[in-house]
């Protein structure tokens, strides 16, 4: 290749990054449900204009992170019990299908960054270190959303993961479901392991039923 050849390099935009950035504050709870985001406040934060703020906050508002109020500005979504038992099943349906999907497509070296990313994430747990497990646990099933390699099925998805990503990170803050999290987990890379489509797509359903389960309990409190 020669040096004279023009060769664009992929950069993330300001808009993206503030997207990831405010995403990860909100479900990791920096931001609380019902709390008033100041744009003013925010922009000095981190150091932007208002222009890719506001598009950042539209991305937020159709993921249901946040509302959008005419002339208040924007507010943290609050979890609700209702919203959560109108989308859990339908991702649960959604996972389930790329499960089996996904037996039916992986290749030996998804399977093999799979086991180390499960790995990772059961280190993350006895260090008791909820974000990184988080993050691994998000990385684990995306792999197999995306070695399900049906771009619709992922569309499907996007749409409703904001809407439970916050529901999924507090249902493993009780020790007894973090503890039965993981052990759901060991059965997910079995099943994906034999690459058996039906038993994943099963379990995949149950492991968020059973986040559903722990996040009644958690509002509850």
């Amino acid at each position: 290749m020669s040096l004279n050849t023009v060769i664009p390099i992929p950069r993330r935009t300001l808009h993206d990054e503030l997207v990831d950035r405010l995403r990860h504050m909100i479900i990791e709870g920096e931001l609380a449900p019902g709390e008033k985001l100041s744009e003013k406040d925010i922009c000095a934060s981190f150091d932007v204009s208002r222009t890719p703020l506001r598009e950042a906050l539209k991305v937020l508002a159709k993921e249901g992170l946040i509302q959008l109020i005419p002339n208040r500005g924007a507010t943290v979504a609050k979890l609700t019990i209702s919203d959560l038992e109108e989308a859990f099943p339908i991702m649960g349906a959604l996972e389930a299908v790329s499960g089996e999907l996904a037996c039916a497509n992986i290749t030996d070296p998804e399977i093999s960054r799979m086991e180390r990313l499960h790995k990772d994430m059961v280190d993350c747990f006895k260090a008791r270190d909820m974000s990184g497990y988080f993050q691994r646990n998000e990385l684990i099933h995306k792999l197999i959303l995306d070695a399900a390699n049906n771009p619709t099925l992922v569309e499907m998805q996007r749409s409703l993961s904001g809407r439970i990503r916050r529901a999924r990170y507090m249902a493993n803050m009780s020790d007894e479901r973090w503890a039965q999290a993981v052990a759901e987990h060991e059965e997910i890379l079995k099943a994906t392991k034999e690459r058996n489509g039906p038993l994943l797509g099963s379990l995949l359903k149950a492991h968020l039923a059973n986040k559903l389960a722990s996040v009644r309990a958690a509002l509850a409190e």
